[in-house]
């Protein structure tokens, strides 16, 4: 995390991080004004509010109420050493709290990370730069030895240069990336989260057995999102961007709507046509651009090159970006490695639907197939010495899906969590279901998952897929645990050998899709000087329901975005106009400004004057 720090009148400083601003001062006796707390005393309230904070998760996922419970921190100096210091926690707990809650309340003070991370000794470097806006070196790696090369499977270069070629690009672009987070709270599965220290808006997560391998996940996730314009997805780009050559890309077209607002003859082709318009509904003014807002230029389409026969097909961007959201994008140090990483997505999102809607009860890993990889067991048996039972399941479909699944029960909530993981090398599979379950996740987060339901309709309401792609988090049904599995266990491999592995893997996986029935369509991007690429096939990697196109366009935001920016010199009869035509939109109530208008508004201080 970046802490701007400015300075103020007399001895007062303000630090800027995030959306929050904190002012220090100093004490009238050293000369300042005591209007705040001084750095110091900041450092040590933040023990005793980190302690605080574990002894309420603690409470909360046990429904202990804590009004009765108190916390304070002493801080006592040592006479002759005032950098040596022991600081005193004291909880006071209710006479009700059992003993085992008390030791529990006790042993999760002990997790404060302020407190881990000056037992650990943070290590300070202090350098002079020649302007911090414009230093962008702040992924800071002190024991990624640049000479060390290490290999992992899926990846043409090892990690070590991927991680540097990444980093220079993105410095190179001048942006400033920092790690706000580690996590690594079972062996042999680290995740973190990455953002742009002057855009917190723009971030990513990335996961991984190893340290590295997690770091060169989030850094490849930012590129390939920068690559395919994913951040600010759904937001305002602004006039200037609205007016300019080219909204999205260079290579863009623009089409008017026919007579009657028919979609243009030169955007999708006849099997998409059959995907996104069965019923004949569906019009050219249902596709204006969201983020341009120009509905004057008609609609903006990307141009994607259809594999079957190479042929370069326009799909608007709105579409795309109402239908798929991040699904099928990737960046690689070479274009193969990115399509192996965009087409296992595919695969792992869509049989995960299947299942996941299907209530299919997946075949167990037999413990001698697992027993091939011992990294995995280890993670698996540290959650487990936890008190999470883990399933580790086949989710190929029969062996005919590069998909596998680990699933992790809470038994203290009853909740459940099914995480599912794409490869064409089943260990590599495996070991993307292990991370990405704990992906950003802490012990105490495996508190709030979903129960598991017997009701049908709660499993297949869209909504719930969504929640499932977000963060997996949605509710599974109690089929799916079923003893009695709707398919046989197969060791499946998909993964090829040599150093053209990656090419020949995507032609296997291409050639699953093509035995399917499916079309596929992709666009390489290469302007940032990294290789990415985005891959559709529609009437399979949708993540919202087509029908969404009609009924809950995201440019539905082109019908209130001018009149809500002008609010103030509306008259009343333009206001009674604008409600009438959100009532009309159907909008939904907890629906925010932010979300329907598609802008982020910069904070606003407001006092008396």
């Amino acid at each position: 995390m970046e802490i701007k720090v400015n300075y103020l009148d007399n001895l007062r400083q303000e630090a800027k991080f995030d959306d929050f601003t904190v002012i220090a001062d100093q004490p009238i006796r050293y000369k300042g004004d005591g209007s705040a707390p001084g750095p110091f005393d900041y450092f040590l309230a933040s023990s005793a509010l980190c302690a605080a904070y574990f002894v309420k998760v603690y409470c909360a996922a046990r429904d202990i109420p804590t009004d009765n419970i108190r916390l304070s921190q002493n801080n006592i100096v040592d006479p002759e050493n005032r950098y040596k210091q022991i600081f005193k926690i004291q909880v006071e707990l209710p006479a009700d709290i059992s003993d085992k809650d008390r030791q529990g309340i006790l042993r999760s003070i002990d997790r404060c990370t302020v407190k881990k991370v000056i037992q650990t000794g943070p290590e300070f470097v202090i350098e002079e730069v020649e302007s911090i806006d414009a230093d962008a070196q702040a992924l800071l790696m002190p024991n990624l030895a640049q000479e060390s090369s290490t290999y992992i499977e899926g990846k043409d270069l090892p990690l070590e240069q991927t991680i540097a070629n990444m980093s220079e690009i993105l410095a190179g672009l001048g942006m400033k990336i920092e790690i706000a987070s580690w996590r690594n709270i079972v062996p042999n599965v680290w995740s973190l989260h990455i953002r742009d220290a002057q855009s917190p808006m723009c971030f990513t997560n990335g996961k991984g057995s190893t340290k590295e391998s997690a770091l060169a996940s989030a850094l490849g996730e930012f590129i390939e999102r920068l690559n395919c314009n994913f951040f600010y997805n759904d937001q305002f780009w602004g006039q200037d961007i609205a007016n300019a050559e080219f909204v999205h890309y260079p290579d863009e077209k623009w089409f008017k709507p026919g007579p009657n607002g028919a979609l243009p003859k030169e955007i999708l082709d006849v099997y998409t046509l059959e995907v996104y318009n069965p019923d004949n509904e569906l019009l050219g003014t249902h596709l204006y651009d969201t983020n341009s807002g120009n509905t004057e230029r008609g609609i903006c389409s990307l141009p994607f090159v259809r594999q079957s026969d190479q042929e370069v097909v326009y799909f608007p961007s709105n579409l795309i970006e109402n239908l798929y959201l991040s699904n099928g994008m990737s960046a690689g140090n070479t274009l193969a490695e990115a399509q192996v990483q965009c087409l296992s997505e595919i695969f792992e999102r869509a049989v995960k639907r299947e299942i996941l809607e299907g209530e299919i009860a997946l075949p167990d890993v037999p413990e001698d197939v697992l027993a091939k990889y011992p990294r995995i067991v280890e993670g698996i048996k540290g959650l487990e010495e936890q008190g999470f039972p883990v399933l580790v399941k086949d989710a190929s479909l029969g062996g005919e899906f590069p998909v596998m699944c680990v699933t992790l029960m809470n038994p203290r909530t009853g909740g459940v969590f099914a995480s599912f993981g794409a490869h064409p090398k089943l260990e590599v599979a495996l070991e993307r279901s292990l991370t990405e379950l704990l992906q950003g996740r802490s012990f105490e987060g495996l508190n709030d998952l979903p129960k598991p339901t017997f009701s049908s309709n709660a499993v297949t309401e869209p909504n719930n897929f969504v929640e499932h792609f977000i963060d997996s988090s949605g509710v599974v049904s109690w089929r799916f645990f079923s003893a009695k599995s709707d398919h046989d266990f197969v060791e499946w491999d998909f993964s090829s050998a040599g150093e053209n592995a990656n090419a020949e893997e995507v032609k296997t996986m291409l050639n699953i899709l093509e035995e399917m029935g499916k079309e596929v369509y992709m666009a390489v991007y290469e302007h940032l000087g990294a290789t990415a690429c985005r891959i559709i096939v529609p009437d399979y990697s949708e993540i919202y329901l087509v029908e969404d196109l009609i009924w809950d366009n995201t440019n539905k935001a082109l019908l209130f975005r001018e009149d809500i920016l002008n609010l103030h010199r509306l008259d009343d009869e333009q206001l009674e106009a604008l409600v009438e035509r959100l009532e009309e939109v159907e909008v939904d109530d907890y629906t925010d400004i932010v979300t329907l208008i598609g802008i982020e508004f910069d904070d606003i201080l407001c006092g008396d004057n």
